[in-house]
């Protein structure tokens, strides 16, 4: 990947942070720059900005495993060696010795202190201000997605919005989540205001950051404002005529992805394996609700369907032919895309008031006709509850392995229904959220100041 090229030709001889582990968070990762000296220049923040977003890499197995194995998408017959704490979030068992869990918060806050640093030092640098700005608007962007998928995953939780010592960290309590919410709505409003309408394949654009702001809004239930965000990129991305079209890996820059994590397969280290493998589809995970939820026209099917490449199969969503040269995958992990856009405005349009013929069917039929399915109209959806379902439903079809599941059932309170329907668990109100790394909270070591989640 060119990104980590540029990475290595700069950080060649300069001083690594090493970590510490009875800190509160891995505050100081081994591979991030912490020389006074370096943070100088525009090449020296753009490779410190490139190294925020190599972090994200890391997180997409982090997406499997909290998002899509919690969710009605995929089941787990029974544990390996390997698999007992995915199968307990799987099954809702996990504790919070899970070590998904521990990884996934540290991977976090790792990311976070990437951000912060960039965001402490360019004030200094000396080039140009716009440049600046736009550096500082793509850290506050990865940091706004990063708090996000905190608060949507644990609830209250640490706000740490400058580089800190280690012995900070550990007086740092929990922050309520409508105040995590607003540090999210601050760092997006300041990327909104500062980022570029076009960039480089992988890195964070205007449009980028008023789409994730409107996810944002639309989950604290501000429909207006997630209405009024979202509307502004209608007509800056488009719907491929071809779903499958979108996540071709030789169609990387199609103009229906706004957002999505990078890889490459033939640079080593920069690409990754098969994402949901198998040898044999008769151990699919895949649940039985998710597969038959398909009608035969619907383009959407082939791409949950397993397709040989090599010697696995691999659902066509993520089919890639193994590189020569590092036997690795190169698939990008699209976060965020147009039908998002167009569904999360149908679902925004419907909860401020169900209208029967506009706007709100117009988004919600354009993600229909394009996977070959019939336009729905008022007679199919008499009033506000059928509709709602019915963007609900659409969204299980259109996004099955992209990290929105779990959090679409958490937001329109259907995870109960949804989760029992597909596998067969009575999940509790506690449940919505996962616990807290137990690790963490002895570090701390005051309860009053940082807690568990109430039922773990």
């Amino acid at each position: 990947m060119k990104m980590k090229k540029i990475i290595y030709k700069i950080l060649i001889g300069v001083m690594f942070l090493t970590s510490c582990s009875n800190d509160f968070v891995d505050l100081a990762p081994k591979d991030f720059l912490n020389s006074e000296d370096f943070y100088k220049t525009k090449d020296d923040f753009n490779a410190a900005v490139i190294a925020a977003y190599a972090k994200l890499q890391g997180q997409v197995g982090l997406y499997f495993e909290l998002v899509e194995w919690r969710s009605d998408n995929l089941d787990l017959g029974a544990p390996t060696a390997g698999t007992q704490d995915r199968y307990n979030i799987n099954k809702f068992q996990e504790t919070s010795a899970n070590g998904i869990i521990q990884d996934a918060w540290a991977n976090f806050y790792n990311g976070i202190f990437r951000a912060n640093v960039i965001i402490d030092k360019i004030g200094n640098a000396n080039f140009d201000e716009t440049l600046k700005k736009q550096f500082e608007g793509e850290a506050r962007f990865l940091r706004a997605l990063t708090y996000f998928n905190i608060v949507r995953i644990w609830g209250d939780a640490p706000i740490i919005l400058n580089e800190i010592s280690a012995e900070e960290s550990l007086s740092i309590g929990r922050s309520p989540v409508s105040d995590v919410y607003a540090t999210i709505e601050s760092d997006l409003q300041f990327a909104m205001a500062n980022l570029p309408s076009t960039q480089d394949l992988g890195r964070a654009t205007v449009g980028a950051a008023k789409v994730l702001l409107g996810k944002v809004y639309l989950t604290e239930k501000k429909y207006t404002e997630a209405v009024a965000v979202l509307n502004e990129v209608v007509g800056q991305y488009t719907l491929l005529p071809h779903i499958a079209d979108v996540f071709d890996v030789d169609n990387k820059a199609n103009n229906e992805i706004i957002f999505s994590i990078r890889f490459n397969k033939e640079v080593e280290g920069e690409g990754h394996g098969l994402w949901f493998a198998v040898t044999d589809v008769s151990i699919s995970p895949f649940t039985s609700k998710l597969v038959n939820a398909y009608s035969l026209n619907d383009e959407r099917k082939g791409l949950i369907d397993y397709q040989p490449s090599g010697s696995q199969l691999v659902p066509g969503k993520f089919f890639d032919i193994q590189s020569a040269a590092t036997r690795d995958f190169g698939n990008d992990y699209i976060l965020l895309r147009q039908a998002d856009v167009f569904l999360m405005l149908a679902e925004a349009l419907n909860e401020q008031g169900y209208q029967a013929s506009g706007d709100a069917f117009n988004f919600l039929n354009q993600v229909r006709l394009r996977a070959g399915l019939g336009a729905f109209t008022s007679v199919d959806l008499p009033d506000q509850t059928s509709f709602r379902s019915a963007v609900l439903n659409e969204r299980f079809l259109e996004f099955p392995f992209e990290g929105h599941r779990w959090f679409d059932l958490i937001r329109t309170n259907t995870a109960k229904d949804e989760i029992g329907s597909a596998i067969g668990v009575d999940i509790q109100d506690y449940q919505l959220l996962y616990p807290v790394p137990q690790a963490e909270i002895e570090k701390i070591n005051n309860t009053s100041l940082f807690y568990q989640n109430a039922g773990y």
